[in-house]
């Protein structure tokens, strides 16, 4: 590897909407915000509604299955 092309990682802190703050390294200056992370996502907490999905994708395709 070539030297001085490579960005420097920094330490920077992540918060998300929910609350929760991580400590990472970017190359990103700055600390910055996410809207969703791992504590608020849905499939990541098993509030993820697929039952409601499935309903939603099966009135989708007797609507538009008519050729």
């Amino acid at each position: 590897m070539r030297a001085q092309i490579h960005p420097e990682y920094k330490e920077v802190t992540v918060s998300c909407a929910c609350g929760a703050s991580y400590n990472t390294r970017s190359t990103r200056i700055g600390d910055f915000t996410v809207e969703v992370c791992s504590n608020c996502h849905p499939f990541y907490t098993g509030k993820e509604r697929a039952a409601e999905a499935k309903g939603r994708v099966e009135r989708f395709r007797r609507k538009y299955s008519k050729n």
